[in-house]
């Protein structure tokens, strides 16, 4: 009976520990609670070591050797598997090519709304160098100042958004999503559908901005639901709806998914990791670096900021911003370098 029940409990598991490691192979990447598990692969890898060196500690009691050392087996291989994905996707690189003529750079940040002031967003936009900014969780009048004071440094900037309701009702900034494009990109302009909702994401808002002259990429400012327990199905739906945005050959998709490239699985067409676009940190050294939150080191947080781009375009470097987890967010600002994939 014993051997029975160890046997038992050896393929529970080992079956966990093959769904916290990839659960695509059974579609439970957007269930809870694996979801929310499989967002930190650091701290994964590190639990999955932690459990190796129990089993072995249990393995010197001779009635338990057998069963003890199956379970530090099961263990191992799958640290080793979490960690392996960890640094495959990018453990960490800050290093960004000279900026060519046909480049443009792409910065995104969740600036948790007043948490972070519009100096701040402006002095590392204008230090990045960066033609698109995109800032979940801040309202249109906190973009305006960026834009203004990125103005008076050389730097001008169109800002547009998208809000639901009166933004920051109850101080939550959440509501509203700024959108900032140099005007050397052109002029655009945030679609009908993404300032009235009709179609967007469902809790927190994205923008849809189009090239008024038909040139140029489109620019969406993503912002899906967290993926709560209440939440799980709306936030489902924010994927597939930002997914949809990708349809096109020339998109660049930038902003706070709370969801890795894990939970993005299913999505992608075309070989792109949602709709047509792909990931560009993971391309460029930094896809296993955690973005979120600023209170735990980079290879334990969740990599959940993104910026996708479609095939038009090429990531040569990007950078996950850690000097600036004091500055009051939660999350740290991505920036990319992309070129046109045809330069």
């Amino acid at each position: 009976m014993r051997r029975v029940l160890a046997v038992l409990v050896a393929g529970a598991c080992a079956v966990a520990a093959m769904v916290l490691t990839w659960p695509q192979l059974l579609h439970l990447e957007r269930t809870f609670p694996v979801a929310q598990v499989i967002a930190f692969r650091g701290p994964l890898a590190l639990a999955f070591g932690a459990a190796f060196l129990l089993a072995l500690l249990l393995a010197l009691a001779r009635p338990l050797r057998a069963f003890a050392l199956t379970l530090a087996v099961i263990a191992l291989l799958a640290g080793v598997a979490n960690a392996g994905i960890l640094v495959a996707r990018g453990s960490g690189s800050d290093t960004l090519p000279e900026k060519t003529p046909g480049a443009i750079r792409v910065l995104t940040w969740n600036t948790a709304g007043s948490a972070t002031t519009a100096d701040t967003i402006a002095q590392i936009a204008i230090a990045m160098a960066a033609d698109i900014v995109t800032l979940p969780e801040t309202t249109i009048e906190t973009g305006e100042q960026v834009a203004i004071a990125m103005r008076d440094r050389g730097s001008p900037m169109w800002a547009h958004h998208a809000a639901y309701g009166e933004y920051g009702v109850d101080g939550w900034d959440a509501t509203s999503t700024t959108l900032l494009i140099s005007p050397e990109l052109g002029d655009y302009a945030v679609i009908e559908s993404s300032q009235d909702g009709s179609s967007n994401t469902s809790t927190v808002p994205s923008a849809v901005a189009m090239p008024v002259d038909g040139e140029g990429p489109i620019v969406v400012a993503a912002h899906a639901v967290a993926p709560r327990q209440d939440y799980m199905d709306s936030w489902a739906n924010d994927l597939r709806w930002l997914a949809d945005q990708c349809a096109s050959a020339n998109v660049i998709l930038a902003g706070d998914f709370n969801a890795t490239i894990d939970h993005m699985d299913g999505l992608g067409v075309d070989g792109g990791v949602l709709g047509r676009c792909h990931d560009a940190a993971s391309e460029t050294g930094n896809g296993g670096v955690g973005t979120w939150s600023t209170r735990v080191p980079t290879l334990l947080g969740a990599p959940i900021d993104h910026i996708l781009v479609s095939p038009e375009w090429r990531p040569t470097g990007s950078a996950v911003l850690k000097s600036l987890d004091g500055s009051g967010s939660d999350h740290r600002p991505l920036v990319v370098q992309l070129e046109p994939a045809g330069g």
